[in-house]
């Protein structure tokens, strides 16, 4: 018995997770594995036949990364634009030759008003033999963990305004490609009680406590001025409010 080989369990993975505008710009995300994360992988080399296919031009020689996840990225926008997913019923489009699944969005014609159904959508891309209804499953938790964190407020200028909530959800729900957690509230949940932990640090560093002390280093919309809310005070209240909410929704 103990030569046998015991099979690792199935652990859903991802070869990207990206925040996208209206526009198709990403405001935030991550690529993993060998998709886009040099410039000679066999998806890279798509991707340079992709861009000369639709430009007509040859892709000069010292292509980066960069311009090749840029190639991916207009490629991705031109089929997911002008269709909204819902937040529980993830879309599906293909784009050189992955799986990629998105919630959110804004419908051909309609414009964003900034609440829950803002123009940001969340995008999980895989490989083409993945699950399209994982893959959806993995999105609309993402989605609802961001929609949490973000107040229901799913516009860019809140999602710039809070990046460091974001690439922590990323983390939170993503590691190297392997989904970690799925469950929204868990998610955002954990998101919140690490940034405070961080702030807390943070403020231990410099010698003053958490609650009152110096706002952290960020481009953040709230920082210390006169009678302004710190951004730890701030993600303080946010936690709490967020933990009395699950708490009088498991009564």
């Amino acid at each position: 018995m103990s030569h046998l080989s015991v099979l690792p369990p199935l652990l859903p993975r991802v070869d990207a997770v990206l925040i996208l505008d209206g526009d198709g710009n990403r405001l935030a995300g991550k690529y993993y594995g060998d998709f886009l994360t040099t410039t000679n992988s066999s998806s890279s080399r798509d991707a340079m036949k992709s861009s000369e296919a639709s430009s007509g031009d040859n892709v000069k020689s010292s292509v980066t990364v960069e311009d090749l996840r840029g190639a991916f990225e207009r490629q991705l926008q031109s089929k997911i634009q002008g269709i909204a997913a819902r937040p529980d019923a993830a879309e599906v489009v293909t784009v050189m030759a992955k799986t990629a699944v998105f919630c959110g969005g804004t419908a051909m014609g309609a414009t964003s008003s900034g609440g829950a159904g803002g123009d940001i959508r969340v995008v999980h891309v895989g490989p083409s033999t993945e699950s399209e209804l994982l893959l959806a499953y993995l999105c609309e938790g993402m989605y609802d963990a961001l929609s949490n964190l973000m107040g229901g407020q799913m516009d860019r200028n809140m999602v710039l305004d809070n990046l460091e909530l974001v690439f922590l959800l990323i983390d939170e729900h993503c590691d190297g490609g392997i989904i970690l957690e799925v469950d929204g509230h868990k998610l955002a949940s954990s998101v919140l009680l690490r940034d405070e932990d961080e702030v807390d640090a943070e403020a231990g560093e410099s010698g003053v406590d958490g609650t009152g002390g110096v706002a952290p280093s960020s481009t953040g919309p709230m920082r210390q001025n006169g009678g302004d809310i710190t951004l730890a005070q701030a993600f303080r209240q946010a936690s709490q409010q967020l933990m009395a909410g699950l708490q009088s929704d498991g009564m």
